[in-house]
């Protein structure tokens, strides 16, 4: 086999360093983002950590904007298959820097109240499409929390399609406190990813913390670690489980998964077949196949990149 194949026949598992690196907050994010560090752990998988330690990770300006280039630019790299997000610090994030936002949420501009409101508007769906773009990727994105994930923190990580968390973790939906409706994706779905919509609206509607065993019961997280490094290790695996499989299958599945979320089965079952219709058309299906006659792991498969 040549080296190239042999590259990609590695089984992706991380070592206990990288997972032990992964958990630390030491280094600085990588250019060209100030909020964002950006490491590739391991083949194929890219890792987002949100890098502003010193501030709790809090959301700030450069925040907003730099998710949306991040993951923009993820979308279109072949050489990645799945994504790692965590944070950086003592916890993972504290939500919304309210001290760096004020000056974009309570004074928008303009000559009127229609012109205000039209400010208001652009603004908040701008900082929509923040976590939005996690969900436009067709990249699986898997999210490990510790500590704290606070207000703008439950809007992120319900955009993300697997979630893992310490012992210590816990969730506030905080913006009912600082008198504000949540208007950047808790709200539409929260109800999607936890099946009580009567704990949905108590947490909405209290701002009480949800700490990691209900938030395992509940369905909001799918895993519990003990601490920050067993979760990394835990989400490096499990990412290179993700990506040891067929890119155009796994892709094909996040899609499709989303699109059934919001559409009837009737329909969702349409589109599926329009889209496979394309999609079977590879070679990795055959590649899958004869791997499992072989009785192989799909991550011996040299799969073409995407």
């Amino acid at each position: 086999a040549s080296p190239s194949v042999l590259s990609d026949r590695r089984l992706w598992l991380p070592s206990h360093s990288l997972a032990r690196a992964m958990s630390s907050s030491s280094g600085g994010p990588t250019s060209p983002y100030t909020t964002l560090a950006i490491s590739h752990p391991a083949e194929s998988v890219t890792h987002v950590e949100l890098h502003r330690p010193e501030k709790l990770n809090a959301m700030n300006k450069a925040f907003w904007r730099e998710m949306v280039d991040c993951f923009n630019e993820i979308s279109g790299d072949p050489d990645c298959r799945v994504v790692v997000v965590s944070g950086a610090g003592k916890i993972f994030t504290a939500g919304i820097d309210l001290m760096d936002m004020a000056s974009d949420v309570l004074q928008p501009g303009g000559d009127d109240t229609a012109r205000v409101s039209w400010n208001i508007r652009r603004i908040i769906t701008k900082y929509q499409e923040t976590f939005s773009v996690i969900e436009k990727c067709p990249k699986p994105v898997v999210v490990a929390i510790h500590g704290a994930c606070i207000g703008g923190g439950v809007d992120l990580i319900t955009a993300c399609d697997i979630r893992l968390c310490t012992h210590d973790a816990w969730f506030q939906v905080k913006e009912v406190d600082i008198g504000l409706a949540a208007d950047v994706g808790t709200l539409q779905r929260l109800p999607k990813v936890i099946g009580s919509r009567s704990l949905v609206n108590e947490l909405a509607l209290t701002a009480r913390k949800m700490f990691a065993d209900e938030a395992k019961s509940s369905g909001l997280v799918s895993r519990v670690f003990a601490e920050k490094e067993a979760m990394m290790a835990g989400a490096l695996e499990m990412a290179g489980e993700i990506a040891g499989r067929s890119p155009v299958a796994v892709q094909g599945t996040k899609i499709n998964l989303i699109y059934a979320r919001d559409h009837s089965v009737p329909e969702g079952l349409d589109y599926m077949a329009t889209w496979n219709m394309s999609m079977l058309q590879t070679q990795d299906v055959m590649k899958s196949a004869q791997a499992a006659m072989e009785k192989k792991s799909p991550k011996t498969i040299a799969f073409s990149k995407l």
